[in-house]
């Protein structure tokens, strides 16, 4: 089995906890269903959030859907002069047998901006 990384990214229109809970809650769900992921398989989980997201730690969505025992971290982006604003991040790192070229990364609402070669 081999430990690969799952990209993702959103956006929320402000700085709300039950706006960053949901969005977060809803990036972890698409990034799950697209890449057939067990909980089990996760081996750590790392959030970003940019510095205009004050309100809540996006690690508690995962709480939420029950990723009790997973190792969850939130930092904070680096300021970037034009950089996405009000923009959560997360890299999954998961035990699979896939390939790297079968890996799903998702970017949803303002964040499919980021990656457009992935569209």
């Amino acid at each position: 089995m081999l430990l690969r990384g799952i990209r993702g990214a959103t956006t929320v229109d402000e700085d709300c906890a039950d706006d960053i809970i949901f969005a977060t809650r809803e990036l972890l769900e698409e990034i799950v269903r697209l890449n057939d992921i067990d909980v089990e398989q996760v081996a750590s989980v790392l959030f970003t959030v940019t510095p205009d997201i004050r309100s809540a730690f996006p690690a508690q969505a995962a709480r939420v859907m029950g990723w009790r025992m997973v190792p969850l971290l939130c930092f904070q982006e680096i300021e970037v002069k034009g950089a996405l604003d009000r923009c959560i991040r997360v890299l999954i790192h998961v035990n699979t047998e896939k390939e790297q070229k079968d890996i799903k990364h998702v970017y949803l609402r303002e964040a499919k901006r980021l990656r457009k070669d992935l569209e």
